[in-house]
């Protein structure tokens, strides 16, 4: 074997290499040159510390090429076995050591692959992506070729080959305490496709906010939490066992035990990963988007979805948007995980405010409290309740919103006959009656909703717009036994309804409020009240 002189790479570490610099020649010559020399022969090993200096270089393209370069090199090194194997002796250590000039030159190779590890890593924070997407791709082309070639000695009966430390060091700087690393983030989740890295992403993203949080004591850090909120909400779990087959490491046959090839330990993995992240306190805008990716895309990949009980509770406590986001969560785990949730409709007459007619998940919210009381065995006092407190909102509610409550109060009626009474209240005709309905009081049962009736619906009879008048009108009929289908008009917008008129045929379109029978004559017209003709 021929004999490396490495004295020189003592004195030539990378930290020095900032400041060290190089001639103009030397400078100028291409990454890609130097690699196949250094490939060609093992005389030229020390030029690796050219690479490096390239590899930092303060010109992207040098930077890009550099990295390109150094990837070439050192999964060639992995491949070839050039890099030490088990525990790293210093550099000094291993050249003054008993060591063979075979394993010098493997300490030499890996000493200089930690360090281009260490400067890729610095690079996912970048000030330019492409600089860190290359910087990605070239750690997960690393983390591919020790997977295949390990290079410690790992916990064979959890881990196998795969790189845990380098998997977990790289999530670690993606997930940005001051950097918004969305687009670099979109670019990893292409390689979470793969089984075996997935699950080792989740398992050292719940690490790493176990580290990070802890260490700020659970403060609100907006930043940090949008970047593990993106990584999270961009994993997407197989549904079955017999799907997990694409592995970036390929296991022997007889590692039956690997957790990273059972659904159940990816579903656990999943599983804490969340509540980890959920216990921390978050901005009200981070609740939002948790609870809008909650019932189909988190709940059901869990292992256990009831441990969500105390988040979504909580959650439904908040009140505003939260709360309604947080129906379809609750749905779920009273429907499927039998929740018991003493409370629950008591919370969700509450949440029928004016301002629920003007969130953007007005047509989630209403679907799902139209699905909640549809059992025909809900007590008569809570129907009325929720019809009457619709109806007086209704009073203020925007013609797009009547188009919805009036249906969605009419099927409640339908559901319950003995609610009809609030249709046909007898009283005495011309006599003034006051209203005994409660609208302030937070409890169904005693906002004596029964006692009142629906002369909100009537009110509206005299509405401006004319199909909610005609909308109206339907309650002097008897009601038919059919549901209407409140699903076709829970996200009808304004711009539709104008369009409608705009569109329709044969319809005349009213100019004046009074009809003129003679020019200028009219006695609330300014110009007939001040002009004349002679």
């Amino acid at each position: 074997m021929t004999s490396l002189n490495m004295a020189p790479a003592r004195k030539r570490n990378v930290s020095s290499m900032k400041t060290s610099k190089l001639n103009i020649k030397k400078a100028k010559v291409d990454a890609d040159s130097i690699v196949d020399r250094i490939i060609e022969s093992r005389k030229n090993a020390n030029d690796v510390f050219d690479v490096l200096q390239l590899l930092q270089s303060d010109k992207e393209k040098d930077v890009t090429n550099a990295i390109n370069s150094c990837s070439r090199l050192f999964c060639t090194s992995l491949e070839k076995k050039d890099l030490y194997r088990g525990n790293l002796p210093a550099e000094d250590e291993a050249l003054s050591g008993d060591f063979s000039a075979e394993e010098k030159y493997r300490v030499f190779m890996r000493h200089r692959y930690n360090s281009c590890v260490e400067i890729l890593l610095e690079h996912l924070n970048h000030e330019l992506h492409d600089v860190k997407e290359s910087a990605l791709c070239c750690l997960m082309q690393f983390a591919a070729g020790e997977g295949q070639h390990p290079l410690e000695d790992l916990d064979w009966s959890e881990h196998y080959s795969f790189p845990r430390d380098l998997i977990q060091t790289l999530v670690d700087n993606i997930l940005s305490k001051t950097t918004d690393n969305s687009l670099l983030i979109s670019r990893f989740q292409e390689f979470l496709e793969m089984e075996d890295l997935r699950y080792y992403v989740m398992s050292s993203i719940r690490e790493n906010i176990g580290k990070v949080m802890d260490k700020n004591k659970g403060a609100v850090m907006s930043v940090y939490q949008y970047n593990v909120f993106t990584l999270m909400s961009n994993i997407s779990m197989p549904s079955q066992e017999s799907e997990l087959t694409n592995f970036m490491v390929k296991q022997e046959a007889k590692h039956d035990d690997w957790k990273a090839a059972k659904l159940s330990d990816h579903k656990r993995a999943f599983e804490r990963m969340w509540l980890g992240f959920l216990k921390n306190k978050l901005p009200n805008s981070m609740y939002k988007k948790v609870l809008v990716i909650l019932h189909d895309s988190i709940l059901p990949n869990m292992s256990k979805p009831t441990l969500m009980i105390d988040f979504l509770t909580a959650a439904y406590e908040v009140g505003g948007a939260i709360s309604l986001l947080a129906l379809n969560g609750l749905f779920i785990l009273i429907h499927q995980h039998n929740l018991d949730y003493p409370d629950f409709y008591k919370k969700l007459y509450n949440l029928l405010e004016p301002s629920v007619f003007h969130v953007k998940y007005r047509a989630r919210f209403f679907h799902l409290a139209n699905i909640f009381l549809s059992s025909t065995h809900l007590p008569v006092y809570l129907v009325a309740a929720f019809a009457k407190r619709l109806a007086r909102l209704a009073l203020t509610a925007p013609p797009t919103a009547l188009l919805m409550v009036l249906p969605f109060i009419y099927n409640l009626i339908r559901r319950h006959p003995s609610c009809r009474i609030l249709i046909h209240k007898p009283s005495t005709e011309d006599e003034p009656l006051e209203d005994p309905y409660m609208m302030d009081v937070e409890d169904p049962a005693h906002c004596r909703a029964l006692e009142s009736s629906l002369w909100e619906i009537k009110t509206l009879q005299k509405h401006y717009h004319p199909d909610v008048v005609k909308v109206a009108m339907l309650i002097n009929k008897p009601l038919s036994e059919q549901e209407d289908d409140i699903d076709e008009v829970l996200e009808i917008t304004t711009y539709e309804l104008m369009e409608k008129d705009l569109k329709s045929q044969n319809k005349s379109i009213p100019l004046e409020f009074d009809t003129a029978s003679q020019l200028l004559k009219e006695g609330r017209d300014v110009l007939g009240q001040h002009f004349c003709l002679v």
